[in-house]
């Protein structure tokens, strides 16, 4: 068992069992699209984004992430597991058993009451290593190339500050870690208006708290005098717990519940969280609010979410093309 996540992980084994392919259950991304591409960015300098592309309408949920875990970390090579997601207070209730080998891989678990409620203490490693798995299709089996170490990343074991701060996105992506552009205009750009709202909650105005209200603008963030957990006990709360609280775009959470990492670069040494949480004042739900952490840290206040690429369409001119030249490779066929 590793105990440590900043020490030295253990080679990739080539050849390794996991659970048999029929015992882990694909998940889905909810996704909203985000149109209007090349709009203006905010005064901050931020929100420009040149491209539409879907965003995940919610925080990457606890029961998610448990089918990441049982699909590659049978050992758990780079320790996409901390010990602290078992909390059932500010973690996820993921929990882990097992011995972590090959004939007796570790096995995870999620309490139902955290199914649905965001994945928490993952580091941007962490976080980039989900997204490849997406990107790859849900693989079952070693983090390797076709799971784990490449795909929207390539991380190849990259483990170190110095190794995942070089990391980018690759251009042929399907999922990826937000930009920080990307998360700024689904948070906070009104398309009705071409303008920015305050607060990612399509309001001017500080959020209330309140998990009965339905007339929208709420959010889980801390207020004085120390007022969390709001939900019984558990911090973060379910996703989309605040019903007409959205954004513009239709996304949920991006003020509060947990931070989320993007893929920004800041003091050149540090990567990127937006958008508060539940341990954390309203100042940090506003557009001027973000902050900076190390990428293989992490905390029971962060979390993430996923962008999506949306594939160019194909247009009539291509489909004759390809036609054209698929009746050309029979006729050749044929002639033989």
């Amino acid at each position: 068992m590793i105990s440590a996540r900043g020490v030295a992980r253990a080679a990739v084994v080539a050849a390794m069992v996991l659970l048999p392919a029929w015992a882990v259950q694909a998940i889905t991304i909810d996704t909203v699209t985000v149109g209007n591409p090349g709009n203006v960015a905010d005064d901050t300098g931020y929100g420009s984004v040149p491209y539409t592309y879907n965003i995940g309408t919610y925080e990457v949920m606890a029961g998610q992430y448990t089918a990441f875990l049982n699909a590659v970390a049978g050992m758990d090579i780079y320790a996409l597991y901390d010990a602290d997601m078992s909390r059932t207070d500010r973690g996820s209730g993921i929990t882990r058993s097992g011995g972590g080998t090959v004939v007796n891989p570790y096995t995870y678990t999620v309490d139902a009451n955290f199914v649905n409620r965001p994945v928490n203490y993952v580091s941007w490693g962490d976080a980039a290593r989900f997204a490849n798995w997406l990107h790859n299709g849900q693989p079952t089996g070693a983090q390797s190339a076709g799971t784990t170490e490449d795909g929207a990343y390539f991380l190849d074991g990259a483990t170190s500050k110095t190794a995942l701060l070089a990391v980018t996105r690759e251009a042929d992506w399907k999922w990826a870690i937000t930009s920080e552009d990307e998360w700024y205009k689904a948070a906070y750009y009104d398309p009705a208006t071409g303008t920015y709202f305050e607060y990612p909650t399509s309001s001017n105005t500080a959020p209330g708290q309140d998990m009965t209200d339905v007339s929208g603008n709420n959010a889980n963030y801390w207020t004085a005098p120390y007022v969390y957990p709001i939900d019984s006990g558990k911090y973060t709360t379910v996703a989309g717990e605040f019903q007409n609280s959205d954004s513009p775009y239709g996304t949920f959470d991006q003020g509060g519940n947990v931070w989320e990492w993007n893929e920004s670069i800041l003091y050149g040494s540090n990567r990127g969280l937006r958008g508060g949480s539940f341990k954390d004042g309203d100042g940090y739900l506003q557009a001027a609010g973000w902050f900076a952490y190390d990428p293989t840290n992490w905390t029971g206040g962060i979390g993430f979410r996923v962008s999506e690429v949306i594939p160019e369409p194909v247009t009539m001119a291509g489909m004759v093309l390809g036609i054209g030249g698929l009746v050309g490779y029979v006729r050749r066929r044929m002639a033989r």
